[in-house]
């Protein structure tokens, strides 16, 4: 991740001294989160949607969330570390008890939404500014902390998909016409 950080600084300080034209052409940290992370919320989205309702409580071990928790812990996880960046975008409330289909697909959309006024709140600069997160996590950039939401998201998408398939359905981004 370190490495992640210097290659990131290095874009930036050496995309100042550029004319306008090629500074055009270089990476930017914060749109290139920008756009990985407004990329994942109608997967996301989509997948959260792909269950029944009356399946929402399907588990595939005992041991596992089931569905609808999955889909909270998404949500939830997206409200804690992005909290920390403590922007101007007012964090919405979420029902971390919520059970039905609508609430639960409900706490994903404004999670991701409160993730993306986030985003566009940063710099470059900025998305390389080291805040304090949990024990888990550490201090960390802002671009890590992103980074390390959208990593988590699709981990949580695989477990997804598994309960899917276990239910005979096919997940979104699989089915082929």
């Amino acid at each position: 991740m370190k490495r992640l950080i210097v290659i990131a600084a290095v874009m930036v300080a050496s995309s100042a001294g550029l004319p306008r034209a090629a500074q055009s052409q270089t990476a930017s940290v914060r749109a290139e989160l920008l756009k990985d992370w407004t990329e994942l919320k109608p997967v996301m989205m989509a997948i959260a949607a792909a269950m029944p309702e009356e399946k929402f409580t399907y588990k595939s071990t005992p041991a596992q969330r089931d569905y609808g928790q999955q889909i909270m812990h998404v949500a939830t996880g997206n409200m804690a570390y992005l909290r920390f960046f403590g922007g101007k975008a007012a964090a919405p409330a979420l029902n971390r008890n919520a059970t039905s289909k609508a609430e639960i697909l409900e706490a994903l959309a404004v999670s991701f939404d409160f993730g993306e006024a986030v985003i566009r709140e940063q710099s470059d600069q900025s998305m390389l500014q080291i805040i304090q997160t949990n024990q888990f996590l550490g201090p960390s950039s802002k671009a890590r902390v992103i980074y390390f939401l959208i990593g988590h998201t699709w981990d949580i998408y695989g477990q997804m998909a598994v309960y899917l398939r276990l239910n005979g359905i096919v997940p979104p981004r699989s089915d082929r016409p």
